[in-house]
């Protein structure tokens, strides 16, 4: 009756043993380390390069517990944070002497490293990550441009623009973007009234209006402008393409675990946890580029007039960087042929002359567009611009020597191989939609973690102690098993956390606190329903077979209720709701396995091979008094 097969106390023993395996990385903690990486492709940071990490940490007397090689460089551990911050310091002085942060051959950075063992590694068993709230790092609200946003939308529109009435040989005085609105000329009603009716069809986001009289150029004039249901898609669109180009930057560039949400309407979040050096996370959000390429105006006497003050209408004097070093002004239409929303990928390499390039591919919009550009102007010079950080930039304004097919095409100019693979992994890494600013800035110390670790650490302990000593007190050995059980659950949640990679915070500590505190009610259910049995005049291996079977569907039916609201926590919240909903309801899945299937292995193991039991120690049971005769 009370003895489980023996299939079933393999399994829990097996469940328990795993458990522990992948907890034990988390109490095994991590250590302070730097990482040394290459920030030029000819530079190789490998085994070869490890006495020279040695030789600058002894010279500054700073002792390390291991330097090592893997695939993204070497990485030097250390003894606590201080020593971590002098050996940053150190290595990045010897190793990078130039102020200039562009120029340095090498990255140093700040890192942390699991103290496990090989062997636990190995297997996957790792510790789960730190939020921002326990490790310490930066914290960052960003401001997202939504007026930006539009007004490269309308960019974009009207190069596509310029391409549809190209391939429908309705000829145009021009297409650009004035202010919040894209203006179509034309010399002719009739050619105005093709081109209307061929937007509406083709273009449903925009709102067009015809001008009431002639202009002075003897042109007729259609007005488009966005429609306020495309405005709102496009400020949802521009919030989604920059969360997703920060993940994309981000993850690129190795920082684990980030936390990268949208707040209200125009913002968004991003956490770093680890990332203690301000300067380099705010490097790293920004840094996101995008393409733009443009004609050159080499109209006689436009750049001599341009120099002189007398700018042209439609027209941007900017600095083109030539191979030999010499920067020169150069005279570039305001009109964008192409941006980079139409890159599909960026990968660094040579061009003809073995120089370093960046190989571009489009897709499809982008290479009919770069084919209708280039057949039209051969001859004649294309710049194309990398704009970073809201700051343009020519990178090479090649001569068309004949129409370029196929959406490839390369960029090529006075660069380093470093250079061509930072450009390739920005532009790879995606545009953003809309230009964001850093409007709040945070920075939480590891100090600061490790004190809030050890008060949710103590919180979690002091409770558990308190209720193993309420249920040993009342429920005697029921009560030391209901104990061991709930410390396999904790042993189960741990695990499943860790397997996941999950990231722990202050909120996903508090659920499982109340994990602990909900998981034990499932024992306090099965223990009364014994008593109940015991009182009813059931012999004892009666009245726990009876306990644990009527107890079940009690104990499902509360957890279930409970776990569809912890659902609801999961897909609504955000944020920190969202962490402490995922440890909420993994807690739920674990205490039902370990207040009934552990709990019942360990009372089977020791009541249930007991022929003659006459008495189970589960606290005072009290019988009622038999009825007296009237």
């Amino acid at each position: 009756m009370n003895r489980f097969p023996l299939w079933k106390n393999i399994v829990v023993l097996a469940a328990l043993l795993i458990s522990f395996v992948y907890t034990l990385p988390n109490f095994l903690g991590s250590s302070p380390a730097v990482q040394i990486s290459s920030n030029r492709a000819t530079l190789k940071v490998d085994d070869k390069f490890k006495p020279r990490v040695e030789e600058i940490l002894a010279a500054a007397n700073i002792e390390n517990m291991g330097i090592f090689t893997d695939t993204t460089g070497i990485k030097a551990r250390f003894a606590d944070e201080d020593t971590q911050a002098r050996a940053r310091v150190a290595l990045e002085k010897a190793l990078n002497p130039a102020p200039d942060a562009a120029d340095h051959d090498y990255v140093v950075a700040l890192n942390f490293l699991s103290a496990s063992p090989q062997w636990l590694t190995g297997i996957g068993a790792r510790p789960m990550y730190l939020g921002l709230d326990l490790r310490g790092g930066v914290h960052f609200l960003l401001q997202v441009d939504m007026p930006g946003a539009e007004l490269r939308r309308l960019d974009s529109i009207a190069a596509d623009l310029r391409t549809l009435m190209r391939d429908r040989n309705l000829r145009y005085a021009g297409i650009n973007r004035e202010g919040r609105s894209i203006v179509l000329r034309f010399q002719n009603d009739e050619t105005r009234t093709k081109a209307q009716a061929l937007i509406r069809d083709r273009f449903s986001e925009l709102a067009l209006a015809e001008a009431e009289a002639a202009n002075v150029d003897n042109t007729t004039r259609l007005t488009a402008t966005l429609r306020p249901e495309a405005l709102q898609q496009l400020g949802e669109y521009a919030l989604k393409q920059n969360i997703s180009t920060l993940h994309n930057r981000i993850n690129e560039l190795g920082v684990a675990e980030p936390v990268i949400t949208q707040q209200g309407a125009d913002r968004i979040v991003v956490q770093l946890p680890g990332v203690l050096d301000t300067t380099k996370a705010k490097d790293m959000i920004g840094r996101t580029a995008t393409l733009e390429l443009r004609m050159v105006d080499e109209t006689p006497g436009a750049l001599e007039a341009a120099l002189a003050g007398n700018l042209p209408y439609g027209d941007e004097l900017m600095t083109e960087h030539e191979r030999d070093g010499r920067a020169r002004p150069i005279l570039l239409k305001k009109q964008v042929v192409l941006t980079g929303e139409r890159l599909t990928n960026a990968q660094p390499g040579v061009d003809d002359n073995g120089q370093p390039a960046v190989h571009l591919d489009f897709d499809a919009s982008g290479a009919r567009t770069i084919r209708a550009i280039t057949g039209e102007n051969v001859g004649k010079r294309m710049a194309i611009l990398l704009i970073e950080k809201g700051r343009a930039e020519v990178v090479t304004a090649p001569v068309i020597r004949s129409e370029i097919g196929g959406g490839r095409m390369m960029i090529s100019g006075s660069m380093r191989m470093s250079e061509a693979s930072d450009i390739a992994l920005l532009l790879r890494a995606g545009s953003l939609a809309a230009p964001m600013e850093i409007i709040e800035e945070r920075t939480i110390g590891p100090s600061l973690g490790k004190d809030n670790i050890r008060k949710g650490f103590d919180s979690t302990l002091w409770g558990f102690v308190a209720i193993v000593v309420f249920m040993c007190l009342y429920y005697r050995m029921f009560g030391l098993i209901s104990s061991i059980a709930l410390t396999a659950n904790l042993l189960f949640l741990v695990a499943l956390l860790s397997i996941l990679q999950a990231t722990l915070t202050l909120p996903g500590i508090a659920a499982i606190a109340l994990t602990l505190g909900m998981a034990i009610d499932a024992n306090v259910l099965i223990n009364e329903r014994i008593r109940e049995e015991l009182r009813a005049g059931l012999p004892p291996q009666a009245a726990i077979h009876a306990g644990y079977e009527r107890a079940f569907d009690t104990i499902l039916d509360s957890n279930l209720t409970t776990l569809i609201a912890g659902l609801a926590l999961l897909v609504f919240g955000s944020g920190p709701v969202r962490g402490f909903a995922v440890v909420h309801c993994l807690g739920i899945l674990t205490s039902i396995f370990s207040a009934v299937t552990v709990s019942r292995a360990l009372i089977n193991l020791i009541y249930g091979y007991q022929r003659k039991l006459t008495h189970v120690s589960i606290g005072q049971v009290w019988k009622p008094e038999p009825n007296k005769a009237r």
